[in-house]
């Protein structure tokens, strides 16, 4: 990208913090529990970059309501512990941060409560503090574009002036819903197959990424 976007908006799980590997493991093992046997990949295909409503519904449409709740509550537990013994921040991505002098910001899957632990543990709320959205602020989480529409708007920068940095098939999805230029990081647990598509820009590693933006 040659223009420097007038905004950028990162993706939490997978860009930021190193947590996806954690939720796909949590939710293999509660399924299993719950009589919803699931691979890695399937997890992946299934869950990964949406909302927790999103998610929610996918199992009560399956196993019903009760369990889908009794599968959130399991798996938000062991998630946290995860992340609190195993949680590190992306490989790369406290000095991409450092060299983009454009402003920033995160919308995410996630609740508010689920960055403020993820993005603490890693060091990396205070960077985004007061500018941090999530699926929970809007009506419709990924894949819809709602998400990357409310961050663009609240930051007062128009869709076509941003740009997105995911690594889900979901939030690529709301992206281009949402007219937004995207660049996926493919070293997460997405098939890199599935990030593919129009105004997206693979990369693999994040020193790559002042540069996609043109600002390195």
């Amino acid at each position: 990208m040659r223009v420097p976007p007038q905004l950028v908006i990162f993706d939490c799980d997978g860009i930021l913090v190193d947590s996806e590997p954690l939720a796909i493991r949590a939710h293999v093992a509660v399924g299993a529990e719950l009589g919803w046997p699931l691979t890695e990949d399937e997890v992946v295909d299934l869950f990964v970059g949406r909302s927790n409503a999103s998610v929610d519904e996918l199992i009560a449409a399956r196993l019903g309501a009760p369990a889908a709740a009794t599968w959130r509550r399991r798996f938000e537990a062991l998630h946290r512990e995860a992340v609190d013994t195993e949680l590190t921040a992306v490989p790369g991505i406290t000095e991409a941060l450092a060299a983009i002098p454009v402003p920033t910001c995160v919308a995410s899957s996630g609740t508010h409560a689920k960055m403020r632990h993820t993005l603490g543990r890693t060091g990396l709320y205070d960077h985004f503090a007061g500018r941090i959205y999530s699926a929970t602020d809007v009506r419709h989480g990924k894949p819809a574009p709602d998400l990357f529409l409310h961050a663009a708007a609240s930051m007062g920068v128009p869709p076509s002036a941003c740009v997105v940095v995911e690594d889900s098939h979901h939030g690529l999805q709301a992206a281009r819903a949402a007219a937004i230029p995207a660049l996926a990081y493919a070293s997460g647990v997405t098939p890199e197959a599935r990030l593919r598509g129009p105004g997206t820009v693979v990369f693999r590693e994040m020193r790559e990424l002042p540069g996609l933006l043109g600002v390195g």
